[in-house]
C-alpha cells in the first residue's frame, strides 16, 4: 500500500535529518505521507543544516550525519522540476501573500504537484509565513 503523498517544505524536513525539538513530529508525519519536494529543497536542507552549525546547535559530526540523513531522502522523494508556469505562479503569490521568493516557488511547486487542488492534500513546514499561505491556498497544513 502506497502512502498518499505530502508537499514537504525543506524547513519539515531538516527535523528529520539532525536531532531537533520537532524531529519526532517530524518522523510521524514522514510515517504517514510520501515526500514531494521543490526541486531546490537539498540546496534548502544543506543551507539549514550550516546555518545549525554556525550557531553551534550542530556540530561537524551531526552535519555530516544532516547530509547523509538529506542524501538518503532524496534518494526516495519526488522532486517537483522548475517550469516556467510554477515561475509565472510564484510571482502571482508574491502579490497575495507575505513570502519570500523561495518559499513562493516551494507553493507553486506544490500547487502544481496537486494539479490545482490542494484542498484534499497535505503541506508540510516548520515556516509560519508559509504555512498560512498554503492554508490560505486551500491546503491542510501540518505545522511542526
Amino acid at each position: 500500500m502506497s502512502l498518499p503523498f505530502a508537499f514537504w517544505d525543506a524547513s519539515a524536513l531538516i527535523p528529520l535529518c539532525v536531532l531537533q525539538i520537532h524531529t519526532p513530529q517530524a518522523r510521524v508525519l514522514y510515517l504517514n505521507y510520501a515526500v514531494v519536494v521543490w526541486w531546490t529543497t537539498p540546496v534548502e536542507i544543506v543551507s539549514g543544516l550550516t546555518r545549525l552549525k554556525r550557531m553551534s546547535e550542530i556540530d561537524q559530526d551531526e552535519f555530516l550525519i544532516g547530509k547523509q540523513r538529506a542524501l538518503d531522502l532524496a534518494r526516495i522523494w519526488m522532486p517537483i522540476e522548475p517550469t516556467s508556469s510554477i515561475a509565472a505562479r510564484a510571482c502571482s503569490l508574491l502579490e497575495l501573500y507575505p513570502l519570500r521568493a523561495a518559499d513562493a516557488l516551494q507553493l507553486s511547486a506544490a500547487l502544481n504537484a496537486c494539479e490545482d487542488k490542494p484542498q484534499s492534500n497535505v503541506f508540510i513546514t516548520a515556516d509560519q509565513r508559509l504555512a498560512d499561505a498554503a492554508r490560505q491556498s486551500g491546503f491542510s497544513v501540518e505545522y511542526i
